[in-house]
């Protein structure tokens, strides 16, 4: 049978239609863009709204142009220009973004389900069209949730693809201008290209003699018996070991960096007492990095306030930001950074906060929301392989789970890592006075090893939230869930002297994943830590929040819970009732099991 052709179409110029994703020689199991529509559709049909979903390969959007005045949605048609030309763009934006992305059609931001009409064959070849035939996209329809939907995809473009002399790519959640120079560098990237290790033109001779010197004294900082002997050795023999120096006598363009200059300004410091303020210093130039990184830390320490914390019988110094999250956060603003981006990375000191940014996006799959856990990505392997072997930094990884913890230890809010236009990638650290009771609780643990990240944002999130469970803290913790049970379980297993750090709720019905709180002791303890949970207003959104995670809550779980009697819980539950928060089981409220489950 001849194919059917739309008036109007050439057959010679339709687009091929995408088939189903298969298995190539260079991908090995499904396609990960795949997971993250199933995920997304499963997400829109349970209720979920676009904000909550979005992500930097998946957007979804309503159907453009269906929107009358007064706010109201005309009913679809199979071809709608306006809707179009929209996509064409945002598909664009998608092509250019590393591996691609997808967009779901038909959803408004609020979570209404509008669906949509349009001819995806028409569609398709429109797109084509306004992108001057540089871009099929593939197209399929989704009803999640009793909607028409439709799915586009395209995946990662081997050119950049501009639409209407705009060339853009994915930044988190939204579409942002790029430069062509910093997509042909993220290109470059993943080809597996690594700028760092190539032959600058610069030799043993022109490394600097103040450079040297500090790549001494950063390993000494150790005192391991295999570094100080590094440290100890010729020029040469310290270059040739960290493999910045080749066998012709040439340093690596990493090398360079390090030991002799940078191409313009890579730190630009700048110290201000408060925000808004003068800077009161500022350091600025192209000297080797390493000279760059000691100015910019001496300044740093100079101005990070030090305040004396008694654990037990032991007077700690403690900084407002602790030194190895002020060092790891400048560090890896340097090492991960586009080096083929003309701008410095900014160092903002304010008062006791640090924000760094640097220029280049996030790479390798690393997301704001799996950073700490991610595995390591370097933009540049060699520069960070010498970084690492100087001691400067993580050698696994990218530090932040460091900095997490570091800040976390002194009772300090964790890092905050964005993704900002540019692109930009932002660390910020809020430092300030630490917490005495916490810096001494976390001293107080045993097993000493216990005080890892994990446990910290454990920790952390039984403060804020009262409670834990494997489903809860694993995107807390950037884990699976089975490894956030993992966590847990081993924090059932620490100690606070004669108790434990942590108990499991009463009152959960047997089977049910565990849940843990802090025990008594511990929360005894962190008590000005849970002050929010501790009064009516907390308490309820406590039991409001447990019942909607956990599907139900009883006057016995709620008791456990906010450490009230059994009588008063059963009070505040059947006034939550009362007010429409939650539901009773039973309409008598009354009987064994009866519990109370979320509202409508």
């Amino acid at each position: 049978m001849a194919a059917l052709v739309p008036d109007g179409w050439e057959a010679s110029t339709l687009p091929a239609r995408k088939q189903e994703p298969a298995m190539t020689p260079n991908r090995l199991g499904g396609d990960p863009l795949e997971q993250i529509i199933a995920d997304a559709l499963s997400q829109l049909a349970s209720g979920a709204a676009p904000p909550q979903i979005e992500r930097t390969r998946i957007d979804i959007k309503e159907e453009p142009g269906r929107r009358a005045g007064d706010g109201s949605v005309a009913p679809g048609e199979q071809h709608n220009e306006e809707a179009a030309v929209y996509l064409a763009g945002e598909m664009a934006c998608m092509a250019n973004t590393p591996g691609g992305g997808a967009v779901v059609v038909g959803v408004a931001d609020d979570g209404i389900h509008i669906g949509t009409e349009l001819d995806e064959e028409w569609l398709r070849h429109r797109i084509w069209q306004l992108t001057e035939r540089e871009l099929t996209v593939a197209a399929r329809e989704a009803v999640p949730a009793g909607k028409r939907l439709l799915v586009l995809t395209v995946p990662g473009a081997h050119a950049p693809v501009s639409f209407r002399g705009k060339l853009r790519w994915r930044v988190g959640a939204n579409c942002v201008e790029v430069d062509p120079v910093a997509w042909q560098a993220q290109a470059l990237q993943r080809l597996g290209y690594d700028w760092s290790v190539e032959a600058s033109g610069h030799s043993l001779r022109d490394a600097r003699p103040m450079a040297l010197e500090l790549a001494r004294r950063y390993l000494r900082e150790r005192a391991a018996p295999a570094d100080i002997e590094l440290a100890d050795a010729s020029d040469r023999d310290l270059l040739t070991r960290l493999d910045v120096l080749d066998a012709q006598g040439r340093l690596t363009n990493a090398g360079s960096l390090l030991f002799v200059e940078t191409p313009f300004a890579g730190i630009d410091y700048m110290r201000r007492d408060m925000a808004g303020g003068d800077s009161t210093q500022r350091i600025e130039s192209t000297l080797p990095l390493l000279e760059q990184i000691w100015e910019a830390e001496r300044a740093g320490l100079a101005a990070n306030r030090t305040t004396h914390v008694a654990t037990g019988f032991v007077h700690r110094q403690v900084r407002a930001i602790p030194e190895l999250a002020f060092r790891e956060a400048i560090v890896n603003g340097v090492t991960h950074r586009d080096w083929m981006a003309p701008a410095p990375t900014v160092v903002e000191h304010t008062g006791d906060e640090l924000v760094v940014t640097s220029p280049g996006g996030l790479i390798g799959g690393v997301t704001p929301d799996n950073a700490i856990t991610h595995p390591a990505a370097p933009r540049y392997r060699h520069l960070a392989q010498a970084v690492a072997k100087l001691r400067l930094a993580e050698r696994q990884g990218t530090g932040i789970d460091r900095m997490v913890a570091a800040m976390l230890a002194i009772g300090r809010p964790a890092p905050v890592i964005s993704e900002v236009a540019g692109p930009y990638v932002r660390v910020t650290l809020l430092g300030g006075p630490p917490d005495p009771t916490f810096v001494e609780f976390v001293h107080a643990l045993e097993p000493a090893a216990i005080a890892g990240v994990d446990t910290l944002l454990l920790l952390e999130q039984l403060c804020r939230v009262g409670w834990t469970d494997a489903a809860s803290a694993a995107p807390h913790l950037q884990r699976e869930p089975a490894e956030a049970e993992e966590a847990i379980n081993r924090l059932l297993g620490a100690r606070l002297g004669d108790s434990t750090v942590v108990a499991e709720v009463a009152g959960v019905p047997p089977g049910d994943p565990v849940v843990v709180r802090l025990s008594d002791e511990a929360a005894e303890r962190l008590t000005a830590r849970q002050s929010h949970l501790q009064v009516p207003a907390g308490r309820d959104a406590l039991f409001i929040a447990w019942a909607e995670a956990r599907g139900r809550i009883s006057s016995t779980e709620a008791a456990d819970l906010a450490g009230v009697s059994p009588g008063y819980a059963k009070r505040r539950l059947a006034d939550l009732a009362d007010r429409g928060n939650l539901r009773p089981s039973r309409h008598n409220r009354n009987g064994r099991g009866f519990h109370y489950l979320p509202a409508d």
